[in-house]
C-alpha cells in the first residue's frame, strides 16, 4: 500500500465523545464492541500466521541481518499461539479497537522499510507486543505503562523498553497515519472476514470504550504468567 498523499490528513489521537446511552444500551454496545474486536483479532492472527508459514520455508538469513533485528528474535518458539497471544493482549491491555489496526499498519510499515526482515515464529510475538504498545500510546488518551504490557507479553520491562525503541528507530518514528491509508487497511481487514454478518471495523478513530470500560483501565489486573512462554529473549 502506498503511503503519503498531496493532502496530509493525519490520524490524530482519539478524543472521547459523550453518548446519550442508557446503562442497558451501554452494556449492549460494549458487548457488541468486544465481539467485533474478537473478530478483528482473529483476522489479524490469520493474516500473520499465513506470513509466518510462508517464511518458514525460506533459507536461513545472514548473521549481519540477525544482528540488525536481534532485539525481536527469541531463543525458541513461544508455546502460546499468535491468536492466543493477541487474545491475551486484548483481555488485559484494554486498548481501543483501532490500536490493533494501527499496530498492523506499523508492522507493514516496518516490513516496507526493511524488506529483508522476515516475520517468523521466533520474532512475531515480540513484534506484536511492541507495535500494540506503541499504537496504544499514540492513539489512546489513557493506557497502561510498559511494566503492565511487559507482564502481558511475558517479557521483562527492560526487554520491552528495548523492543519499543528498536521498533521506533526502525520505522524512523513515523507514527502518524494518513486517514485514507487507515481506512484502506480497515477495508483490507474487512475483506479478510470469511463470513457474512455486515462486520465493519471502526473507521473513525475515536474512543470506542464506554465509561465503565474506561474505569477498568485504571484498575490493577492480575495477569497470569504465560506457561512455558519462550517469548522472553
Amino acid at each position: 500500500m502506498a503511503f503519503g498523499s498531496a493532502i496530509s490528513r493525519e490520524v490524530c489521537p482519539p478524543v472521547a465523545r459523550s453518548r446519550p446511552f442508557t446503562c442497558a444500551a451501554m452494556e449492549r454496545a460494549n458487548v457488541s464492541q468486544q465481539e467485533e474486536c474478537a473478530t478483528l483479532i482473529g483476522v489479524l492472527a490469520s493474516l500473520i500466521e499465513r506470513v509466518v508459514a510462508r517464511n518458514k520455508h525460506c533459507s536461513p538469513q545472514s548473521e549481519g541481518h540477525c544482528q540488525k533485528f536481534a532485539a525481536f528474535s527469541g531463543r525458541c518458539v513461544p508455546s502460546i499461539s499468535i491468536l492466543q497471544y493477541l487474545e491475551r493482549i486484548f483481555a488485559y491491555a484494554k486498548c481501543s479497537d483501532s490500536c490493533y489496526v494501527v499496530a498492523y499498519l506499523y508492522i507493514d510499515r516496518l516490513l516496507q522499510q526493511h524488506p529483508d526482515l522476515r516475520i517468523t515464529s521466533l520474532n512475531i510475538h515480540r513484534i506484536l507486543i511492541a507495535s500494540i504498545l506503541i499504537s496504544a500510546k499514540f492513539l489512546d488518551d489513557r493506557h497502561y505503562d510498559n511494566g503492565h504490557y511487559a507482564r502481558i507479553g511475558g517479557i521483562s520491562t527492560k526487554d520491552l523498553n528495548q523492543l519499543e525503541w528498536s521498533f521506533l528507530f526502525l520505522i524512523d518514528f513515523r507514527l502518524h497515519v494518513n486517514v485514507n491509508v487507515y481506512q484502506s487497511y480497515c477495508s483490507h481487514l474487512e475483506r479478510e472476514v470469511a463470513f457474512g454478518g455486515g462486520y465493519r471495523i471502526e473507521k473513525a478513530l475515536e474512543a470506542v470504550c464506554a465509561d465503565h470500560r474506561d474505569s477498568e483501565r485504571c484498575q490493577t489486573h492480575s495477569i497470569p504468567r504465560i506457561q512455558g512462554s519462550g517469548v522472553q529473549g
